[in-house]
C-alpha cells in the first residue's frame, strides 16, 4: 500500500470511535448527554434515510446511509455496554443466532425448503423461542408484539396480516374495496354533520385503515406508495416553480388555474417520458 494511501478504517474502529465520542472526560459533550430514548428517533429517521436511497437507485447515497444506520446500533450498543447490559458483540452473537435458528432449511436440513415456502415454520420457529423464554403464546393476543411506535400504515398491515392467519380476512379484494366505499361514505356524512368533531378523525382513520387493506392484498407496501406520491408531488409542484420562475414569477403570485394547468403540464410530460 501506498504511503499516501488513507486508511481503510473496519468495525473495530467504529466501536472505538464511538466508545471515545461518550468517554465523559475527553468525549463529545452532545454524544456523552444522550440516552436511548434520545437516539430512537435518529435510528427512524437514517431507516427511512436508507429506504429513500433504494428507491432512488442512488447506491452511492445507500452506502453513507446504511453506514449511518451502522452508527445507530452502534451508538445503542455502546449505551448498553456503558450500563453493564449487553456489548455489541451480543448483539451481533443474538441475530447471527437467530437467523440460524429460524433457517432449518439452509443451514440444517435442506429438504425443508419446500415446508418453508408452504408453511408457518417461521412463524412456529418464533412461537417456540417465546416459550423458551417463559412467554405462554396461548394467553397472548394474535396481535402481541406489533410495536406501537411503527408508521401507521405499517402497522396496520402489520396487524391485518397476524389476524389474516387466522381467517380474519376477506378472500379478495372485491370486498375491501366496497369497504373504502363505505367508509368514505361515513367520512362525508361526519364532516357534514360537524368538521371539527372527533368523529371526523376517527372515520379518516378507518379510511386509512382499509386504504392499508387495499395495499395488502394487491401486495404493495402502502408507505413506499406515499413516498413515491409525495416525491410526484416535489416533482410537478417544482415544474410549476420553474415554469413561473421563467415568467418572473412565484406561486403566490399566480392563480391556482394557472397552478394547476402547469401541474397537467407536467403530468403530460411525465406521461411522455
Amino acid at each position: 500500500m501506498a504511503a499516501d494511501s488513507p486508511k481503510t478504517y473496519d468495525l473495530d474502529d467504529l466501536l472505538a470511535v464511538m466508545a471515545r465520542l461518550r468517554d465523559p472526560d475527553t468525549g463529545c459533550p452532545w454524544d456523552v448527554k444522550q440516552s436511548f430514548a434520545t437516539i430512537a428517533p435518529y435510528t427512524i429517521e437514517e431507516a427511512y434515510e436508507v429506504a429513500d436511497a433504494i428507491a432512488r437507485e442512488d447506491f452511492d447515497g445507500l452506502k453513507d446511509e446504511l453506514g449511518d444506520l451502522l452508527l445507530q446500533v452502534v451508538y445503542h450498543a455502546e449505551m448498553a455496554s456503558e450500563q453493564s447490559r449487553f456489548a455489541f458483540a451480543d448483539v451481533v452473537d443474538a441475530i447471527t443466532s437467530k437467523m440460524i435458528r429460524r433457517h432449518p432449511h439452509v443451514f440444517e436440513d435442506p429438504s425443508r425448503r419446500e415446508e418453508f415456502m408452504t408453511s408457518d415454520l417461521w412463524d412456529r420457529i418464533k412461537a417456540e423461542e417465546k416459550a423458551e423464554c417463559g412467554e405462554d403464546s396461548t394467553s397472548q393476543s394474535v396481535l402481541s408484539g406489533v410495536p406501537a411506535g411503527m408508521p401507521g400504515l405499517t402497522r396496520a398491515v402489520k396487524l391485518q396480516k397476524r389476524a389474516a392467519k387466522v381467517g380474519f380476512d376477506w378472500p379478495d379484494l372485491g370486498p375491501v374495496m366496497a369497504k373504502v366505499d363505505e367508509e368514505l361514505g361515513e367520512l362525508r356524512h361526519a364532516i357534514a354533520a360537524n368538521a371539527a368533531s372527533q368523529a371526523v378523525e376517527e372515520e379518516f382513520g378507518d379510511l386509512l385503515f382499509v386504504l392499508a387493506n387495499v395495499a395488502r392484498h394487491l401486495g404493495l407496501d402502502p408507505e413506499a406508495a406515499l413516498r413515491g406520491a409525495n416525491r410526484k408531488f416535489v416533482r410537478r409542484f417544482e415544474h410549476i416553480e420553474a415554469a413561473l420562475a421563467e415568467q418572473g414569477r412565484r406561486p403566490r403570485e399566480s392563480s391556482l388555474e394557472e397552478m394547476d394547468d402547469l401541474w397537467d403540464a407536467a403530468k403530460k410530460a411525465e406521461r411522455k417520458e
